[in-house]
């Protein structure tokens, strides 16, 4: 995206750029108190947090970022892409600007991202909350097709362009956004137009899809001891419920939380609800 489009973004008057490490990045910062980080999913960007943010600035300091090559943040390398790599950078962000984040709130691959920065702080982790964690591979065939398809398109040269003027239709957005069993309003929908639209947003989410790898992270949770709370839209048509169930049994210190009704971009529709629940859980873990 643009850097000039941030006027008409949401929570603009949060927004800054931080040169570096690796990346160009885009970071809304606000509130006082313990530091929340905030990490959108795959395609998404900060605005998916919008109506969250305020909510939860008025007890953290809460930092939300876009992803590399995502929204506002520019790709440095663009082999970076992956989850390891990510999390390594991202890490290093928080290193230069002296954030050390208390919590880490993960939507969908956002929370593989935040449990592999926990995973570099053993001696002190993170309490990390995931919204319908991203935490399952595709079965059979389609775990085989699917990455090798990303790169392929990732390596064609206007693959971007062709993929982000074909789906960025109004009528085509509200289908993609319906099929997540998620409901948003008139502007959650533009929002995503907006993104799909951009050649550049659209790359870096494509680099992002081909370089994911989640088998080391899968294998290492039953030997993570840090508190982690899943939260799960029983309406979730993206990542089934039952993963991050599955996800929880495996770990020492963690638990599932459902919510009935809402989808995957479970935050967009009820985000107060979602931050007060979130709220909750920090104050006392129930």
């Amino acid at each position: 995206m643009e850097w000039s489009a941030i006027q008409t973004w949401p929570n603009a008057d949060l927004s800054r750029r931080i040169n570096g490490p690796v990346h160009r990045w885009h970071v809304q910062e606000s509130g006082t108190g313990p530091t929340l980080l905030l990490l959108h999913g795959a395609g998404g960007s900060t605005h998916s947090y919008r109506k969250m943010i305020p909510v939860l600035a008025r007890k953290f300091r809460v930092i939300a970022l876009d992803l590399p090559g995502q929204g506002f943040t520019q790709l440095g390398a663009r082999h970076r892409c992956g989850l390891e790599p990510m999390a390594t950078d991202i890490t290093a962000l928080c290193d230069q600007e002296g954030w050390r984040p208390e919590i880490i709130v993960g939507h969908s691959a956002g929370c593989a991202v935040a449990l592999q920065m926990a995973m570099t702080r053993r001696d002190d982790p993170p309490l990390v909350i995931g919204i319908n964690a991203a935490l399952g591979e595709f079965p059979g065939l389609a775990g085989v097709v699917f990455p090798i398809m990303a790169k392929a398109l990732a390596a064609v040269p206007f693959t971007a362009s062709l993929f982000s003027g074909a789906s960025s239709n109004p009528e085509r957005i509200k289908a993609l956004i319906s099929s997540t069993g998620s409901d948003l309003s008139p502007e959650g929908l533009d929002l995503y137009r907006r993104l799909v639209a951009d050649r550049n947003h659209v790359n870096g989410t494509l680099l992002m899809m081909s370089q994911w790898q989640l088998r080391p992270l899968l294998k290492a949770l039953p030997d993570y001891s840090g508190t982690v709370h899943f939260i799960v839209g029983e309406n979730d048509n993206t990542v089934p419920p039952n993963v991050s169930l599955e996800a929880a049994q495996k770990m020492p210190n963690a638990a599932v939380y459902n919510m009935a009704r809402l989808g995957h971009l479970a935050h967009e529709e009820e985000p107060e609800e979602i931050a007060a629940l979130i709220q909750r859980l920090l104050t006392d873990g129930s």
